[in-house]
Protein backbone atom coordinates (compact mmCIF):
# COMPACT_ATOMS: atom_id res chain seq x y z
CA UNK A 1 0.00 0.00 0.00
CA UNK A 2 1.28 3.55 -0.67
CA UNK A 3 2.07 6.09 2.09
CA UNK A 4 -0.90 8.15 2.33
CA UNK A 5 2.17 11.10 3.57
CA UNK A 6 4.63 12.20 1.21
CA UNK A 7 8.07 12.92 2.62
CA UNK A 8 7.55 16.45 1.20
CA UNK A 9 4.68 17.09 3.48
CA UNK A 10 5.39 20.25 6.12
CA UNK A 11 4.21 18.39 9.31
CA UNK A 12 3.12 20.43 12.34
CA UNK A 13 3.41 18.77 15.26
CA UNK A 14 1.12 20.63 18.09
CA UNK A 15 2.79 19.86 21.64
CA UNK A 16 6.14 18.90 20.02
CA UNK A 17 8.30 19.36 23.37
CA UNK A 18 5.72 17.52 25.88
CA UNK A 19 6.20 13.27 26.23
CA UNK A 20 4.31 12.14 23.18
CA UNK A 21 5.24 14.96 20.91
CA UNK A 22 8.66 14.74 20.94
CA UNK A 23 8.14 10.75 20.78
CA UNK A 24 6.07 11.51 17.65
CA UNK A 25 8.73 13.85 16.18
CA UNK A 26 11.52 11.17 16.85
CA UNK A 27 9.53 8.43 14.64
CA UNK A 28 8.86 11.20 12.12
CA UNK A 29 12.73 11.74 12.10
CA UNK A 30 13.59 7.89 11.89
CA UNK A 31 10.96 7.44 9.09
CA UNK A 32 12.73 10.66 6.96
CA UNK A 33 10.31 13.15 7.48
CA UNK A 34 12.33 16.60 7.72
CA UNK A 35 9.98 19.13 6.98
CA UNK A 36 8.78 18.86 10.90
CA UNK A 37 7.04 22.35 11.77
CA UNK A 38 7.01 23.06 15.36
CA UNK A 39 5.75 26.41 17.57
CA UNK A 40 7.24 26.57 21.09
CA UNK A 41 4.08 28.31 23.57
CA UNK A 42 6.48 31.55 23.36
CA UNK A 43 5.94 31.62 19.86
CA UNK A 44 1.90 30.18 19.53
CA UNK A 45 -0.73 30.06 22.13
CA UNK A 46 -2.83 27.48 20.92
CA UNK A 47 -5.44 28.63 23.34
CA UNK A 48 -5.39 31.69 21.26
CA UNK A 49 -7.63 31.22 17.95
CA UNK A 50 -6.38 34.58 16.42
CA UNK A 51 -2.68 33.06 17.10
CA UNK A 52 -3.34 29.73 15.58
CA UNK A 53 -5.24 31.04 12.61
CA UNK A 54 -2.20 33.44 12.00
CA UNK A 55 0.62 30.78 12.34
CA UNK A 56 -1.66 28.44 9.88
CA UNK A 57 -1.55 31.42 7.65
CA UNK A 58 2.12 31.89 7.57
CA UNK A 59 3.26 28.37 7.93
CA UNK A 60 0.70 26.35 5.83
CA UNK A 61 1.08 22.96 7.15
CA UNK A 62 0.06 20.23 4.78
CA UNK A 63 -0.59 17.33 8.31
CA UNK A 64 -1.26 17.69 11.58
CA UNK A 65 -1.03 15.82 14.44
CA UNK A 66 -2.32 16.93 17.75
CA UNK A 67 -0.35 15.93 20.69
CA UNK A 68 -1.24 19.24 23.12
CA UNK A 69 -3.10 19.06 26.06
CA UNK A 70 -2.83 19.96 29.70
CA UNK A 71 -2.22 16.59 31.40
CA UNK A 72 -1.52 14.96 35.05
CA UNK A 73 -2.44 12.65 37.53
CA UNK A 74 -5.61 12.11 39.32
CA UNK A 75 -4.70 14.67 42.01
CA UNK A 76 -4.66 17.36 39.23
CA UNK A 77 -7.55 16.14 37.79
CA UNK A 78 -9.14 16.55 41.18
CA UNK A 79 -7.48 20.20 41.84
CA UNK A 80 -8.05 21.60 38.75
CA UNK A 81 -11.06 20.51 36.84
CA UNK A 82 -11.58 23.81 34.90
CA UNK A 83 -8.10 23.75 33.50
CA UNK A 84 -8.40 20.03 32.72
CA UNK A 85 -11.72 20.42 30.60
CA UNK A 86 -11.50 24.28 29.60
CA UNK A 87 -7.70 24.69 28.28
CA UNK A 88 -7.91 21.43 26.37
CA UNK A 89 -11.26 22.53 24.39
CA UNK A 90 -9.74 25.84 23.79
CA UNK A 91 -6.39 23.74 22.24
CA UNK A 92 -8.36 20.77 20.39
CA UNK A 93 -11.17 23.52 18.73
CA UNK A 94 -8.57 25.79 17.75
CA UNK A 95 -5.78 23.52 15.93
CA UNK A 96 -8.69 20.73 14.63
CA UNK A 97 -11.23 23.81 13.39
CA UNK A 98 -7.96 25.80 11.57
CA UNK A 99 -6.87 22.74 10.46
CA UNK A 100 -10.04 21.96 8.07
CA UNK A 101 -10.31 25.94 7.65
CA UNK A 102 -6.87 25.78 5.73
CA UNK A 103 -7.41 22.42 4.01
CA UNK A 104 -5.01 20.54 5.86
CA UNK A 105 -5.10 17.16 4.19
CA UNK A 106 -4.83 14.76 7.37
CA UNK A 107 -4.89 15.18 10.57
CA UNK A 108 -4.19 12.97 13.66
CA UNK A 109 -5.41 13.55 17.27
CA UNK A 110 -4.27 11.92 20.52
CA UNK A 111 -7.00 11.14 22.82
CA UNK A 112 -6.50 8.86 25.88
CA UNK A 113 -7.78 5.69 26.96
CA UNK A 114 -9.94 7.77 30.14
CA UNK A 115 -12.74 8.41 27.63
CA UNK A 116 -13.66 5.01 28.25
CA UNK A 117 -16.60 4.22 30.83
CA UNK A 118 -15.11 3.25 34.41
CA UNK A 119 -17.07 -0.22 34.17
CA UNK A 120 -16.30 -1.12 30.72
CA UNK A 121 -16.00 -4.29 29.07
CA UNK A 122 -12.60 -5.67 29.23
CA UNK A 123 -10.59 -5.42 27.10
CA UNK A 124 -12.13 -2.18 26.43
CA UNK A 125 -12.99 -2.13 22.49
CA UNK A 126 -13.53 1.24 20.64
CA UNK A 127 -17.16 0.45 20.70
CA UNK A 128 -17.31 0.74 24.82
CA UNK A 129 -17.15 5.01 24.35
CA UNK A 130 -20.20 6.71 25.63
CA UNK A 131 -22.03 3.23 26.95
CA UNK A 132 -21.46 4.18 31.08
CA UNK A 133 -20.02 6.79 33.11
CA UNK A 134 -16.71 7.58 33.20
CA UNK A 135 -13.65 7.43 36.04
CA UNK A 136 -14.97 10.83 38.41
CA UNK A 137 -11.29 11.47 38.85
CA UNK A 138 -9.92 12.21 35.57
CA UNK A 139 -13.70 12.76 33.68
CA UNK A 140 -12.73 16.65 33.02
CA UNK A 141 -9.58 15.31 30.87
CA UNK A 142 -11.83 12.59 29.61
CA UNK A 143 -14.90 15.02 27.98
CA UNK A 144 -12.13 17.09 26.65
CA UNK A 145 -10.78 14.09 24.65
CA UNK A 146 -14.25 12.85 23.86
CA UNK A 147 -15.31 16.32 22.28
CA UNK A 148 -12.03 16.71 20.01
CA UNK A 149 -12.59 12.90 18.74
CA UNK A 150 -16.11 13.66 18.20
CA UNK A 151 -15.29 16.97 16.22
CA UNK A 152 -13.03 14.91 14.37
CA UNK A 153 -15.94 12.39 13.49
CA UNK A 154 -18.57 15.56 12.68
CA UNK A 155 -15.99 16.68 9.92
CA UNK A 156 -14.93 13.94 8.61
CA UNK A 157 -19.18 13.41 8.00
CA UNK A 158 -20.20 16.74 6.86
CA UNK A 159 -17.49 18.08 5.11
CA UNK A 160 -15.01 14.87 4.68
CA UNK A 161 -12.27 16.22 6.39
CA UNK A 162 -9.45 13.48 6.52
CA UNK A 163 -8.99 13.24 10.32
CA UNK A 164 -8.20 10.40 12.52
CA UNK A 165 -7.57 9.62 15.95
CA UNK A 166 -5.42 7.81 18.07
CA UNK A 167 -6.59 6.70 21.96
CA UNK A 168 -3.13 5.53 23.74
CA UNK A 169 -3.09 3.27 26.98
CA UNK A 170 -1.23 4.87 29.91
CA UNK A 171 2.55 6.34 28.72
CA UNK A 172 6.21 6.36 29.87
CA UNK A 173 9.29 7.18 28.64
CA UNK A 174 11.39 9.77 27.76
CA UNK A 175 10.14 13.28 28.70
CA UNK A 176 7.68 11.66 31.26
CA UNK A 177 6.72 14.18 34.02
CA UNK A 178 7.74 13.35 37.34
CA UNK A 179 6.87 15.67 39.51
CA UNK A 180 6.13 14.91 43.48
CA UNK A 181 2.18 15.44 43.02
CA UNK A 182 0.61 15.87 39.72
CA UNK A 183 2.23 13.01 37.75
CA UNK A 184 0.67 9.78 36.66
CA UNK A 185 1.19 6.46 38.49
CA UNK A 186 4.74 4.62 36.93
CA UNK A 187 6.67 8.26 36.93
CA UNK A 188 5.35 8.65 40.45
CA UNK A 189 6.94 5.49 41.18
CA UNK A 190 10.08 5.77 40.01
CA UNK A 191 10.31 8.87 41.57
CA UNK A 192 9.50 7.42 44.66
CA UNK A 193 11.56 4.37 44.97
CA UNK A 194 14.53 6.02 43.37
CA UNK A 195 13.94 8.61 46.37
CA UNK A 196 14.11 5.80 48.62
CA UNK A 197 16.72 4.12 47.01
CA UNK A 198 19.15 6.78 47.36
CA UNK A 199 17.99 7.93 51.08
CA UNK A 200 18.39 4.47 52.27
CA UNK A 201 14.91 4.27 53.66
CA UNK A 202 13.31 1.22 54.74
CA UNK A 203 9.54 1.22 52.97
CA UNK A 204 7.91 3.29 50.38
CA UNK A 205 4.15 4.20 50.87
CA UNK A 206 1.98 3.80 47.93
CA UNK A 207 -1.55 5.13 46.95
CA UNK A 208 -4.58 2.81 47.09
CA UNK A 209 -4.46 -1.29 47.42
CA UNK A 210 -2.62 -2.39 44.89
CA UNK A 211 -5.14 -3.98 43.10
CA UNK A 212 -6.27 -2.07 39.87
CA UNK A 213 -4.71 -3.62 37.01
CA UNK A 214 -2.84 -1.07 34.40
CA UNK A 215 -1.52 -1.21 30.79
CA UNK A 216 1.75 0.97 30.02
CA UNK A 217 3.15 1.48 26.46
CA UNK A 218 6.47 3.22 26.04
CA UNK A 219 6.07 6.58 24.24
CA UNK A 220 8.34 5.66 21.55
CA UNK A 221 6.13 2.95 20.45
CA UNK A 222 3.06 5.67 20.39
CA UNK A 223 5.21 7.68 18.16
CA UNK A 224 5.67 4.65 15.69
CA UNK A 225 2.22 3.55 15.63
CA UNK A 226 1.17 7.00 15.02
CA UNK A 227 3.00 7.46 11.59
CA UNK A 228 1.98 3.92 11.07
CA UNK A 229 -1.45 5.29 11.11
CA UNK A 230 -0.83 8.65 8.92
CA UNK A 231 0.46 6.34 6.47
CA UNK A 232 -1.44 3.47 6.48
CA UNK A 233 -4.98 4.34 7.47
CA UNK A 234 -7.75 6.03 6.12
CA UNK A 235 -11.02 4.41 7.27
CA UNK A 236 -14.23 5.13 5.11
CA UNK A 237 -16.85 7.16 6.76
CA UNK A 238 -18.95 4.43 7.70
CA UNK A 239 -16.32 2.69 10.19
CA UNK A 240 -15.03 3.86 13.56
CA UNK A 241 -12.16 6.66 13.37
CA UNK A 242 -10.40 5.75 16.31
CA UNK A 243 -8.30 3.46 17.28
CA UNK A 244 -6.88 2.28 20.82
CA UNK A 245 -3.38 1.53 20.85
CA UNK A 246 -1.78 -0.12 23.61
CA UNK A 247 0.34 -3.36 24.35
CA UNK A 248 -3.04 -5.55 25.05
CA UNK A 249 -1.26 -7.09 28.21
CA UNK A 250 -1.78 -5.44 31.34
CA UNK A 251 -0.32 -5.98 35.20
CA UNK A 252 -1.52 -4.82 38.66
CA UNK A 253 -0.31 -1.56 40.59
CA UNK A 254 1.23 -3.87 43.20
CA UNK A 255 3.40 -5.53 40.39
CA UNK A 256 4.36 -2.51 38.77
CA UNK A 257 5.13 -1.25 42.32
CA UNK A 258 7.57 -4.26 42.38
CA UNK A 259 8.75 -4.15 38.86
CA UNK A 260 9.85 -0.58 39.85
CA UNK A 261 11.77 -1.58 42.92
CA UNK A 262 13.69 -3.79 41.43
CA UNK A 263 14.27 -1.52 38.70
CA UNK A 264 15.69 1.20 40.94
CA UNK A 265 17.45 -1.20 43.56
CA UNK A 266 15.19 -0.87 46.07
CA UNK A 267 15.32 -3.34 49.45
CA UNK A 268 12.79 -2.25 51.93
CA UNK A 269 8.79 -2.76 52.12
CA UNK A 270 5.79 -1.53 49.97
CA UNK A 271 3.27 -0.22 52.18
CA UNK A 272 -0.23 0.48 50.69
CA UNK A 273 -2.22 3.34 52.19
CA UNK A 274 -5.83 2.17 51.34
CA UNK A 275 -7.35 5.51 52.48
CA UNK A 276 -6.27 6.55 48.83
CA UNK A 277 -8.49 6.50 45.83
CA UNK A 278 -7.48 3.33 43.30
CA UNK A 279 -9.35 5.03 40.38
CA UNK A 280 -10.44 2.44 37.87
CA UNK A 281 -10.03 -1.38 38.71
CA UNK A 282 -9.05 -2.16 35.20
CA UNK A 283 -8.29 -0.72 31.97
CA UNK A 284 -6.92 -2.95 29.34
CA UNK A 285 -7.52 -2.02 25.64
CA UNK A 286 -8.51 -4.42 22.79
CA UNK A 287 -6.02 -3.20 20.14
CA UNK A 288 -6.99 -6.32 17.56
CA UNK A 289 -8.10 -3.26 15.32
CA UNK A 290 -4.89 -1.75 15.17
CA UNK A 291 -2.92 -4.91 15.16
CA UNK A 292 -5.64 -6.39 11.93
CA UNK A 293 -4.00 -3.16 9.87
CA UNK A 294 -0.41 -4.00 10.54
CA UNK A 295 1.45 -2.58 13.89
CA UNK A 296 2.01 -4.36 17.12
CA UNK A 297 4.38 -2.71 19.85
CA UNK A 298 7.91 -3.89 19.99
CA UNK A 299 9.37 -2.57 23.64
CA UNK A 300 8.40 -5.13 26.55
CA UNK A 301 7.63 -3.06 29.96
CA UNK A 302 11.08 -4.36 31.79
CA UNK A 303 13.23 -3.50 29.10
CA UNK A 304 10.82 0.49 29.11
CA UNK A 305 11.36 0.61 32.77
CA UNK A 306 15.15 -0.24 33.03
CA UNK A 307 15.67 2.40 29.75
CA UNK A 308 13.40 4.87 31.94
CA UNK A 309 14.95 4.58 35.15
CA UNK A 310 18.16 5.09 33.56
CA UNK A 311 17.35 8.07 31.82
CA UNK A 312 15.76 9.09 34.88
CA UNK A 313 19.02 9.09 36.72
CA UNK A 314 21.18 10.90 34.39
CA UNK A 315 18.77 13.66 33.69
CA UNK A 316 18.70 13.98 37.60
CA UNK A 317 22.32 14.03 37.84
CA UNK A 318 22.21 16.97 35.08
CA UNK A 319 20.10 19.08 37.21
CA UNK A 320 22.17 19.10 40.07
Amino acid sequence: MNSLLSKNDKIFVAGHKGMAGSAICRALQKKGYRNILKASRENLDLENIYAVRNWYKENKPDVVILAAAKVGGIQANNSFPVSFLLNNLKIQNNIIETSWKFDVKRLLFLGSSCIYPKLAKQPIKEEELLTGSLEPTNEWYALAKITGIKLCMALKRQYNFDAISLMPTNLYGPGDNYHPSNSHVLPALIRRFDEATQNNCDNVTCWGSGSPMREFLHVDDLGDACVFVLEKWRPSIDEIQYLNVGTGVDLSIKELAEAIAMATDFKGDIIWDKSKPDGTPKKQLNIKRLKNIGWSSTIELKDGLKDTVDLFRKEKLKRK
